[in-house]
């Protein structure tokens, strides 16, 4: 198993910064079921103050391999190309073994 985990900091650009939290915490977490090998989606929305960043991802895979299919799966990159980057400014990634 891998877990894959992201923190995403949006652009300060951003008004509507709840609406975009919620839209791509739905859209992410709809993936669980729809693409093979991913168990797991967490989208965290309501950090601390004390955080740096806006959104954090926590998902779980089969393996590296279901990890690189998810990746390149178009419903995962419908969501990345038009909800995510567009509206993020950062993104820090970490992946590892379980």
């Amino acid at each position: 198993m891998v877990r894959h985990m992201i923190i995403w900091k949006i652009r300060e650009d951003i008004t509507n910064k709840n609406e975009i939290k919620a839209d791509i915490k739905a859209s992410l977490e709809g993936l669980v079921g729809k693409i093979e090998g991913l168990h797991k989606m967490e989208i965290l929305t309501e950090g601390f103050d004390s955080s740096s960043g806006d959104l954090m991802m926590e998902s779980v895979f089969d393996s590296n391999d279901a990890l690189k299919a998810y990746q390149q799966n178009p419903l995962h990159k419908e969501i990345a190309v038009n909800k995510v980057r567009p509206n993020m400014c950062q993104r820090l990634s970490f992946d590892y073994e379980i």
